[in-house]
């Protein structure tokens, strides 16, 4: 099998301070499915952090950081905290096995280790686990554009901001409004407004290509971009990038005041992360300058700095 398949069928991490039964469960699983491995949980912690795996089989008694310790830091982290894991010991009493599921564990394999049983029950938590993930795409996401939703970005922005707190990375939003979009679905009808609600939605998901960055539906027509360690050069830049690729899809919208085809407005902010300021009161300022650019002629952006939107052609 392709490592291409085995990345398909599911990514495993398994931590064992023993290599003789990290090469038997790869042995096990190693043709059907991405294997890393740890043989600690230090090192665990790390390839979690770096490669998102899809499962964690973990051995409950390591030296140093035990199997409970890393659950507990698998469980503490945001980030981590979704990926099932399975322990893997040669305890055997039923209150190991009650104290690794109280732990986060969403089940036990003991040692020695039965291959069909191993395999059994792997490939049903990983099930399970693409279900879940499945349900939760669907939560997060706006279904006529297919973007992120106001719910997704509301998370993803706090995240991001506690994340850009510790490392003093900047953090920047675009908020955008289709102008005139009411005149534009009494003209052209809903179906059309639909169409042209996903054509711009897929031109800010051009113009904010990077991994981190993330295009939400804030609402109606309304848009917004989250810019996690970009400064205020770097969100203009963009802003300036949209404005252009919007024009180049050249929508005809026959009725608006701000030009023959359709257009955005935009409002743009940036903000060092610091505990005297929030998530929230970026947002307003983001907000602030996007009514400043309607009210000046639309189709045009402007940046707040300083609480203040300051004119921007």
């Amino acid at each position: 099998m392709s490592w291409t398949a085995q990345a398909r069928n599911g990514r495993l991490l398994i931590v064992d301070d023993a290599m003789e039964n990290i090469q038997i469960l790869n042995h096990v699983l190693g043709e059907e499915h991405e294997v890393l491995f740890a043989l600690n949980g230090e090192k665990a912690l790390e390839l979690a952090h770096q490669h998102r795996p899809d499962l964690i089989l973990l051995d409950a008694l390591m030296p140093g950081m035990d199997g409970y310790e890393v659950c507990a830091a698998l469980h503490a982290s945001s980030e981590l905290q979704d990926i099932p894991i399975i322990f893997v010991t040669a305890l055997t009493n039923p209150e190991d096995e009650t104290r690794a599921l109280e732990a986060g564990a969403v089940d036990f394999i003991t040692k020695p280790f039965n291959v069909a049983v191993v395999r059994a029950r792997v490939r049903t938590h990983l099930t399970l686990k693409r279900q879940s993930d499945t349900l939760r795409e669907l939560t997060l996401t706006d279904s006529l554009t297919g973007v992120a939703n106001r719910r997704c970005f509301n998370d993803a922005i706090d995240h991001e901001w506690r994340r850009c707190l510790r490392s003093g990375a900047p953090l920047s939003v675009v908020m955008i409004d289709i102008d005139h979009f009411k005149l534009y679905n009494d003209a052209y009808g809903h179906q059309a407004g639909d169409t042209c609600l996903k054509e711009v939605a897929r031109a800010m998901v051009h113009c904010a290509g990077r991994s981190p960055d993330l295009v939400a539906r804030y609402g109606g027509e309304e848009f917004i971009i989250l810019l996690p360690q970009v400064g205020a050069e770097g969100a203009e830049t963009v802003a300036q990038r949209l404005l252009a690729n919007i024009a180049e899809l050249a929508i005809p919208h026959r009725m608006s005041p701000a030009g023959n085809a359709v257009t955005v407005s935009l409002g743009v902010a940036t903000v060092q992360p610091s505990d005297s300021s929030s998530a929230e009161a970026l947002v307003r300022a983001a907000d602030q300058a996007l009514y400043q650019a309607k009210e000046s002629g639309r189709n045009r952006y402007r940046i707040a700095r300083d609480g203040l939107a300051l004119a921007q052609e």
